[in-house]
């Protein structure tokens, strides 16, 4: 009788052992892997914050600089678009070798941009930004309305450019984007005078 009671005791405390073995190997593998999970996380974002700060610190433009900077780059990038659009849709020579021009000189005006940004770890704008919506209404005119609407958009955007640059290269708080301003603006000035010319030609 005393054999059978200790025999059933020792069996219940296997099964009773079998059972909470699991659980607990279970909960200390969970708390285990939960925390291999989170210390990553915490270390990306931590790596991804240094980073960012750290390109803000190289920077050396200001924010007027900078925005500066965007303009001209997107202004640049829809002059060469829309010359390249001229050359593809105008029905005047004269509008056509203006585009021309546009490309060559802008594409120019471009690179040295640029190597400035290159220079001062600032990135410039990917694409034409807010002219995006002129070069999209220009696409939809062709021939002598198209001649026109370009050539009244390359006077009113090159005096605008024209200003725009004129403050920097006097006022310019960066020297080498101020140089930059200064020695490309007989450029616009050319192209200002070329596109009014055109314009008096085409009424």
């Amino acid at each position: 009788m005393k054999k059978t009671i200790f025999s059933s005791i020792t069996v219940c405390a296997m099964a009773l052992f079998a059972c909470q073995s699991p659980s607990s190997n279970k909960t200390i593998n969970n708390d285990s892997v939960g925390s291999i999970n989170q210390a990553p996380d915490k270390t990306a974002t931590d790596r991804n914050k240094t980073t960012e700060e750290s390109r803000a610190a190289q920077s050396t433009v200001d924010d007027k600089t900078h925005n500066f900077i965007d303009e001209a780059a997107m202004g640049g990038m829809m002059e060469v678009e829309l010359g390249k659009l001229a050359q593809e849709k105008a029905m005047s020579q004269r509008v056509k070798n203006f585009g021309e021009m546009m490309v060559r000189d802008h594409s120019a005006v471009n690179d040295d941009l640029k190597a400035i940004c290159r220079q001062k770890n600032v990135t410039p704008p990917a694409d034409m930004g807010k002219h995006k919506d002129h070069y999209d209404d220009l696409s939809k005119k062709n021939g002598a309305e198209f001649d026109k609407a370009y050539i009244k958009m390359m006077v009113d955007d090159h005096q605008d450019d024209i200003k725009a640059f004129e403050k920097v290269a006097e006022n310019g708080t960066d020297p080498d984007v101020k140089t930059f301003a200064s020695q490309k603006l007989p450029t616009l000035r050319r192209h200002l005078d070329s596109a009014k010319a055109i314009n008096k030609s085409l009424k």
